[in-house]
């Protein structure tokens, strides 16, 4: 799985076609590779538990989840293992 600007915890958001760089302040492309200063953010299609389904749904833990759903908050977030 290639990591992606919108897949690191440093990327904001603008509208769907465009976000900034929470460290260098520019405009960037959601689907730009991962840069070096970047970290990865907690997601559903990051986790352990995440099955998935369809290309844009899985299941998590018997409940409906899309891959890229921010899991920061989730109590039962576990980082899978590196492929």
């Amino acid at each position: 799985m290639d990591l992606t600007c919108k897949d690191c915890k440093y990327y904001l958001p603008v509208d769907v076609f465009r976000g900034l760089c929470k460290i260098t302040k520019e405009q960037i492309l959601p689907e730009n590779s991962f840069c070096v200063k970047a970290e990865k953010l907690p997601k559903c299609k990051f986790c352990v538990r995440f099955v998935p389904e369809k290309e844009y749904l899985g299941k998590c833990m018997e409940y409906l989840a899309y891959p890229d759903m921010v899991a920061k908050k989730c109590k039962d977030f576990t980082w899978s293992s590196p492929c």
